[in-house]
């Protein structure tokens, strides 16, 4: 499958995504047309790894999530920033925070991480369940704090 195929998915699902529940952030600065532009803009050569991941990220959002541009990258909301992910020149890379990236610090060996971010090779499949997992657990752990705030 050829670079402009798979970049063809990624549009379609794109479409999906917003009709699956996803909300687009519409014209506010960083919304739709930020994240359309970006995605327009991924390199030929990381389009399928970086829409492998964004899948997998979107697949384990709540549907009330919304998708924005944050630092320059796409990132998922939901009770605040979930997770920022970016294709660069060899990998893309998933940005959940420092917290949730040590508590799976185990099962992401053999991939490069620091504080915060994970890089996954380019040309390589992406650990989609473990990448779920990722987006679940923060995803919880911004609804915890969302109840502790309601509750304090």
């Amino acid at each position: 499958m050829g670079g402009s195929a798979v970049f063809r998915e990624g549009a379609e699902k794109v479409a999906k995504v917003k009709t699956r529940g996803h909300k687009s952030m519409g014209s506010r600065k960083g919304g739709s047309t930020g994240v359309d532009e970006y995605l327009a803009q991924v390199p030929e050569g990381a389009r399928k790894t970086f829409f492998e991941l964004r899948d997998a990220i979107l697949a384990a959002a709540p549907a009330e999530a919304t998708q924005t541009i944050s630092y320059k990258i796409p990132a998922i909301k939901y009770n605040g920033i979930v997770v920022w992910y970016g294709a660069f020149s060899k990998h893309c890379s998933l940005f959940p925070g420092a917290s949730v990236a040590a508590a799976f610090e185990k099962e992401l060996k053999g991939y490069s991480t620091s504080k915060g971010t994970i890089q996954f090779p380019l040309g390589k499949p992406i650990p989609k369940a473990l990448v779920k997992k990722i987006v679940k657990a923060r995803v919880k752990e911004k609804e915890d704090k969302e109840r502790r705030s309601k509750a304090g």
